[in-house]
């Protein structure tokens, strides 16, 4: 067999699969092992989306979620779903315009975020910022959405706000998920997906979600 029908990687075994993030054939073996790892791998490639669904998470000790002092009961979140599907768009609409982000980059952008929001939620004004550059643009990104979507909140319930506590729990309860969705891999990006395959983001129906979750100042 010639060294054009070999793996680009291990230059060994066949190349049997077409890498769209390498525009290379690559063997089968390689695809398992540097998935995610040394490779980035677009969302729609057709055997990263065969292996997220055979995919085994690895196991999660629920001690180690963070911000374990905030109880997210499920009162809570069935009131407040609509704000969770919201943010969650918001997220994803982060993720996808920040050019290399991947799901590590999501738990620092998410755990800033939810620093900034603790602080508000008790009365002061502090923005937390990733060192992380992409992270950093991420959390900007979100913040630039959010403020959008408060504004239309505003406009459709003139005497009603968003209450920063409940946009505090909100986002633990997505930064919990993004623990829990996460496959640890070096360029994993589980938990965008996930953003991806359960909250589609229609901007054109954004404002339109305000509805229930809007509170009385």
């Amino acid at each position: 067999m010639g060294e054009k029908n070999l793996c680009h990687l291990c230059q060994r075994r066949p190349a049997r699969r077409h890498c769209p993030a390498l525009d290379r054939g690559i063997c089968s073996v390689c695809c398992g092992t540097e998935r995610e790892q040394s490779i980035g791998c677009p969302l729609e490639c057709e055997y990263l989306r065969d292996a997220r669904y055979h995919e085994r998470l690895p196991e999660l000790d629920p001690k180690t979620l963070p911000n374990p002092e905030i109880e997210l009961t499920d009162r809570f979140m069935n009131e407040h779903e609509k704000l969770a599907i919201v943010l969650g768009r918001l997220l994803f609409i982060a993720a996808v315009e920040t050019q290399g982000v991947v799901d590590s980059d999501m738990r620092e952008a998410l755990a800033s975020l939810v620093t900034s929001f603790k602080t508000a939620s008790v009365g002061l004004i502090y923005e937390a910022r990733p060192e992380n550059a992409i992270a950093a643009a991420v959390a900007a990104r979100f913040r630039e959405e959010l403020d959008k979507f408060r504004e239309a909140v505003a406009k459709g319930a003139p005497e009603g706000t968003l209450v920063d506590k409940d946009l505090l729990g909100v986002l633990v309860f997505w930064q919990r998920m993004e623990y829990q969705r996460s496959n640890g891999r070096r360029k994993g990006r589980a938990f965008v997906e996930s953003l991806y395959s359960l909250l589609p983001p229609p901007k054109d129906e954004t404002a339109g979600e305000s509805g229930g979750i809007v509170t009385a100042g």
